[in-house]
């Protein structure tokens, strides 16, 4: 299957993230449809290494979302994050053949979408846009809904500074909910090392926010 035909099914996938479509010429009857509806990722991968169009189907609506997110926060920029979402579910048909049970699905897919954001940004510089100005809503429920998305933006800027790993360990395990042991899988390290790295990550956002406070105390 060539490059552009994988990226139809990502595509075809993302407009229609919970509707599986068998190829035409395979008419799946109710009861196996309803199988691959409910098979584990590494069974699906196994189908999609012999060819099969609907488990990588089912694969990308399963993932995509959570994918996207982790690259979002990873590049702090939509555009990149989506790119890079398309290279790993290429990744996913590609590989497919030679892909071993070594580890979960899940945390081959995520250390295949961390590694892709990191040779991305060693290649590319990049800087969090901002939010188009809004009218500000006066309103109490409003005021306290704008602090809260101020107080996010601020984190997402003081992640978007951090080290390439630090961020990773960061988001791995506080936005993705992986333990110490999956990050660590991922990164391809120690869990010590992770750890270590969570330290440096949350020392060097206290310090970042608090400058960010300062600085915004000092323009009122």
């Amino acid at each position: 299957m060539s490059i552009g035909a994988v990226a139809w099914m990502y595509e075809e996938t993302l407009a229609r993230p919970f509707v599986v479509t068998p190829p035409r010429n395979s008419a799946r009857p109710d009861a196996e449809a309803r199988r691959s509806a409910e098979a584990t990722d590494e069974t699906l991968m196994r189908s999609v290494a012999m060819g099969d169009e609907a488990a990588f189907r089912r694969l990308a609506a399963r993932h995509a979302a959570r994918t996207l997110a982790l690259s979002r926060r990873m590049l702090a920029n939509a555009a990149d994050a989506d790119e890079v979402l398309q290279e790993a579910m290429l990744r996913v048909w590609v590989n497919a053949p030679h892909w071993r049970a070594e580890a979960a699905f899940k945390t081959w897919l995520y250390r295949v979408v961390v590694n892709l954001c990191l040779n991305r940004q060693r290649h590319k510089s990049f800087a969090p846009l901002d939010d188009a100005a809004e009218v500000p809503d006066p309103s109490p429920s409003a005021l306290a809904s704008l602090e809260r998305q101020e107080a996010d933006a601020a984190v997402a800027r003081a992640i978007a500074a951090l080290p390439d790993r630090q961020r990773a360990a960061i988001v791995l395990t506080y936005y993705e909910d992986l333990s110490n042991a999956e990050a660590a899988s991922v990164l391809e390290t120690t869990v010590s090392s992770v750890e270590a790295l969570l330290v440096r990550a949350k020392r060097t956002l206290r310090a970042e926010l608090r400058a960010q406070s300062d600085d915004s105390g000092s323009r009122t």
